[in-house]
């Protein structure tokens, strides 16, 4: 079976949540009998990788610019992906999703995949916001079956469209958690005395309150490590950075894969995840992979995943995440509780389970 895929940045080693997703679902799809295709864009992925585990990658060139990108590329890998006449064109996420009518209108099948309403995103001025509810209605409208990655965009997907998404989440894979840390003696880190959060550095996801959340706990001995950085620099992420460099106790290691990130992940005391919005948390279902003690924000795509319910602090609220951490910091976290999580992850978040989840779709589809 062909899939040509578009709607991502591209990978491996690229920052990103639908880059990750696509990265491990497709994979995992090769092994299954699909001919994989997937559009990268010039500005993160270089013209000479055409292969990645099996998986074909066509780099096609647009403007690096946070308004324009998404649009420019997917236009024009919709154009170049009719040529590779594809049983079917899977659309991530809801602005490229604005092809789809043009990609129906070529002939081709769409699966489109949502990975969470964007438009809710503190970045997007109200124009973009509008824009963005108008691409994923055109998504939601002219695909051939749409996927959603949680049961609360699908639920507001049938709310809103009156359509019946297939819900399949993100997956996890379980790692080796690493004994070296060589990634830890860089960062001047020690073992279990540091708090970790990875992500973008975007507004929603609330790195500037947990910054200030730190500050207020003056832990001895306890660092602050946020894992990434910016897409594109703008003055929130100046702003964080320029709070970051006043306190010593706060590290910030920029986007980190392979193996450094698996030694900070491994060795961490504590996982927060701080976020106004999320589609489907990759970095706290990671951060659970390794067994580490978890904290989130009580949004509704953080809830979906099975955490106690004291494990959850109000979004925004600096007090709330404060006493929070104070709470989990030095509390009791052994290997049965490490074990029954790991246990739930494989149950529910298994790319295994994910692929054929998936390939099911697509037979569903080819067979329309």
């Amino acid at each position: 079976m062909r899939i040509a895929v578009t709607g991502l940045r591209g990978f491996p080693r690229v920052q990103g949540g639908v880059e990750k997703h696509c990265e491990r679902l497709y994979t995992h799809l090769i092994p299954l009998g699909c001919d994989i295709s997937v559009f990268t864009r010039r500005p993160y992925i270089k013209s000479d990788v055409e292969d990645y585990n099996g998986i074909k990658l066509i780099t096609v060139g647009c403007p690096k610019n946070k308004y324009l990108e998404a649009i420019v590329h997917t236009f024009r890998c919709v154009l170049r992906a009719r040529r590779l006449d594809p049983h079917i064109l899977h659309i991530h996420a809801i602005g490229p999703s604005l092809l789809t009518p043009l990609a129906r209108m070529m002939g081709m099948k769409v699966v489109m995949t949502h990975h969470g309403p964007d438009y809710k995103r503190k970045k997007w001025p109200l124009p973009a916001k509008i824009f963005l509810m108008f691409c994923e209605a055109m998504g939601v409208k002219f695909a051939n079956k749409v996927i959603a990655i949680a049961v609360n965009i699908a639920e507001e997907l049938k709310r809103k469209y009156g359509i019946e998404a297939v819900v399949i989440p993100n997956g996890v894979d379980i790692p080796i958690p690493a004994k070296s840390d060589e990634a830890l003696k860089r960062f001047g880190l020690t073992k279990g005395r540091y708090i970790l959060a990875v992500g973008r550095f975007v507004p929603e996801k609330g790195f500037d309150y947990l910054i200030e959340a730190f500050n207020r706990l003056k832990i001895a001995d306890w660092k602050l490590v946020i894992v990434g950085d910016a897409d594109h620099e703008d003055r929130y992420s100046m702003e964080l950075k320029e709070k970051a460099i006043r306190n010593k106790d706060i590290v910030l290691t920029g986007f980190q894969t392979g193996q450094p990130l698996n030694e900070l992940y491994s060795h961490a005391g504590l996982f927060v995840l701080p976020s106004f919005y999320e589609g489907l948390p990759i970095a706290l279902l990671e951060a659970m992979s390794y067994g580490l003690s978890c904290i989130a924000s009580d949004i509704q795509a953080n809830r979906c995943i099975r955490l106690s319910r004291e494990r959850f602090f109000k979004a925004g609220n600096v007090e709330a995440l404060v006493e929070k951490i104070k709470q989990f910091i030095n509390s009791r976290w052994d290997e049965v509780d490490k074990r029954r999580q790991i246990r739930y992850l494989l149950e529910e978040y298994s790319w295994e389970k994910i692929a054929d989840e998936t390939l099911r779709v697509y037979r569903e589809v080819t067979a329309l």
